[in-house]
């Protein structure tokens, strides 16, 4: 029985069928997505969608989608399917699939009377090429195969409409056409494995809509232009491979390519596998061999905040510490350079405060997966040169203050992960000690105190230690009340009461400046306000402001985004934090908490975490199609699970 396996009555059910997203890439940011029934339902959709650095920093919609017709004894049986204006689908080709599978490559068996039609796809690792592969499993009568393509060459965030700007200009290449609409853009090689006629017989289809676009309150609408169609005829048992591609290929080779990119996808047979799969989606080689972490598809870039928090579940929890290197490798350099005041590079973000502790954080990781001396000859200076920055106060918006803790301006600019804003300002105004910032600073402090003891620094850890003990008396008085949790953030006077799950981090971080008791009261108000099966809520139901549905145009959804809904990364310190104070007490508890979390590889985004969810029920996923600090922490869970199950 297949793991990701869907079934005629559900492909069939297009309420059932169009909500499922499926998401193919490569590791140049380039990438493919759309619904199981491949009908687009957002404007990020498409089957080739490329970076195109000489226009802008983002990803472009070439090649929107593929429409294939089957032609027997005359009769033409469209297997595309497109949303049109009045809610009218067409050409409801869904109706003749008869099951897709996912779990190796994604496979879509289509049947039209006597003929079954299976359609492969995989998107090639290093190049920006999408692969199509078509096999007539069966078929009785002499069989042609139309395939017309949907071209958009638009931003993935705008539209393309009709104009008499776009160039209808192609030209013949192997067993294809090559084709451009506006300059600036790369050439779109459609190429087959076999011999074709090409027909041009350009039109615009008008009115395609995006109803997901249409749920947040965007335009919704756009035509695509259609160049023509290519034919061909098709023997049973016979194969022919489709490449759509911003570079020409010898088409000869389109088979065995075909085949060497299956045998390099790993199995999606269970929930771990389908995790590895998409963490290694959002592996980011750049030109000059320098290796990222993107944060989330389909419109996330780097950032450096995402990057520290996913990069130990995405590597190190599956055996992958080379990678860990590599990203690290990049990101410190330039971490370094921002905090040298040079900033520069591919990471987003750098200069949000808890970056560089959070760096420490993943660091933290590193020495427990590779062990205490190579972590040191590897990233010992960074930790000790990332403290004595924050304690020289040259952090732009970071400063520690007499009483040991850090001091951050939020009011003006948001600067924590709960990062929404609404009419140019912070949806949450977290300012002032913040409570998840000074966690990782007591824990950065202590860390590199314990770097300094195993490098025989006695006096700079006994230095350190008197530090972390200031920081530590001054977060109990500061962020401690007297029902038993942590204030979100104190500015003077200001202070935040809202249940939050920022406290959590005090909690689960190696070095807590909590006591056992006190750990447990923050860990029970958690679990009794914030828990839900997706992860934690960005804020209780018995708080002001909850806000738990994200849904609706941009505004209302801003002020939803971080008011109730719930994260699955913050689940995973929740479900660490668990484990250090209860050890295997909590564990057949925490591995229910994870069904909530597998349920969703064949709910939402096929194989991988959406961004959020909503913090009631039934807990739908919003936001963008996968996450990688939601993959990450879901891993680094998984593995911690493993780990107390075969302690004592």
């Amino acid at each position: 029985m297949s793991y990701l396996r869907f079934e005629k009555a559900l492909m069939t059910n297009l309420e059932a069928s169009l909500p499922k997203e499926l998401l193919r890439t490569n590791r140049s940011g380039a990438y493919s997505c759309s619904t199981i029934v491949d009908c687009n339902t957002r404007k990020y959709h498409g089957l080739l969608v490329v970076p195109v650095p000489e226009l802008d920093d983002e990803n472009h919609v070439l090649l929107s989608s593929l429409d294939v017709t089957v032609i027997q004894h005359g009769a033409e049986f469209n297997l595309g399917l497109h949303k049109y204006q009045g809610n009218n689908y067409s050409p409801k080709g869904h109706k003749y699939i008869r099951e897709f599978d996912c779990d190796k490559i994604p496979t879509t068996v289509y049947r039209v009377g006597g003929v079954i039609l299976k359609k492969e796809i995989v998107f090639q690792a290093y190049e920006d090429r999408l692969l199509i592969r078509y096999t007539l499993v069966d078929g009785h009568s002499a069989t042609t195969l139309r395939f017309r393509p949907f071209l958009a060459f638009r931003s993935v965030r705008q539209f393309t409409h009709e104009n008499g700007t776009a160039s209808r200009e192609y030209h013949d290449v192997d067993n294809g056409i090559k084709t451009c609409m506006y300059a600036g853009y790369p050439d779109l090689y459609m190429q087959f494995s076999k011999k074709n006629e090409f027909i041009f017989q350009p039109d615009w289809y008008r009115g395609v809509e995006y109803p997901k676009e249409q749920e947040r309150g965007y335009a919704s609408n756009e035509d695509l232009y259609v160049p023509g169609y290519f034919e061909m005829s098709i023997k049973k048992g016979e194969t022919i491979v489709f490449a759509a591609s911003t570079s020409e290929i010898k088409t000869s080779s389109l088979k065995k390519l075909f085949d060497e990119e299956v045998g390099l996808r790993p199995p999606r047979d269970n929930f771990f596998h389908c995790l590895v799969n998409a963490a290694h989606q959002f592996h980011l080689h750049t030109k000059n061999d320098e290796r990222y972490l993107l944060a989330g598809y389909p419109w996330f870039k780097c950032r450096a905040r995402d990057t520290f928090i996913a990069l130990p579940g995405l590597t190190l929890s599956i055996e992958e510490q080379d990678y860990f290197e590599l990203v690290m490798k990049s990101a410190e350099k330039e971490l370094r350079a921002f905090m040298a005041g040079k900033p520069q590079g591919k990471i987003y973000e750098m200069d949000k405060p808890d970056v560089p502790l959070w760096a420490i954080w993943a660091v933290q990781q590193y020495f427990k997966e590779a062990g205490k001396e190579k972590g040191m000859k590897m990233y010992g200076k960074l930790v000790q040169d990332i403290v004595d920055y924050i304690l020289a106060d040259k952090h732009p918006n970071m400063t520690v203050e007499k009483n040991g803790l850090v001091y951050s301006d939020g009011r003006d600019v948001a600067i924590t992960w709960m990062n929404s804003t609404a009419n140019g300002r912070p949806v949450v105004p977290r300012t002032g000690f913040i409570v998840e910032f000074n966690a990782l600073w007591y824990n950065a402090l202590r860390f590199a105190a314990a770097i300094s003891t195993d490098m025989g620094d006695e006096k700079r850890a006994a230095k350190l230690e008197k530090r972390a003990e200031l920081t530590k008396a001054s977060f109990l008085d500061t962020f401690l009340n007297e029902y038993g949790y942590l204030y979100d953030y104190v500015n003077g006077p200001i202070v935040d009461w809202s249940v939050r799950p920022n406290m959590i981090f005090a909690v689960a971080l190696d070095y807590s400046p909590l006591n056992k008791e006190q750990k447990k009261s923050v860990l029970d108000i958690c679990t009794r306000e914030l828990l839900t099966p997706k992860g934690l809520r960005s804020l209780s139901p018995k708080s002001g402001g909850y806000n738990p549905i994200y849904v609706g145009p941009q505004t209302q959804r801003d002020y939803a985004y971080h008011q109730g809904t719930a994260w699955p990364w913050l689940g995973g310190f929740y479900m660490e934090a668990c484990l250090k104070l209860y050890k295997r007490t909590r564990l057949s508890f925490l591995e229910r908490q994870m069904v909530g979390y597998e349920d969703e590889m064949s709910y939402h985004a096929v194989g991988t975490i959406s961004e959020l969810f909503d913090g009631n029920p039934p807990f739908h996923g919003r936001g963008a199609t996968s996450f990688a600090m939601n993959v990450g922490e879901i891993l680094r869970t998984l593995e911690l699970l493993e780990k107390y199950q075969y302690q004592f």
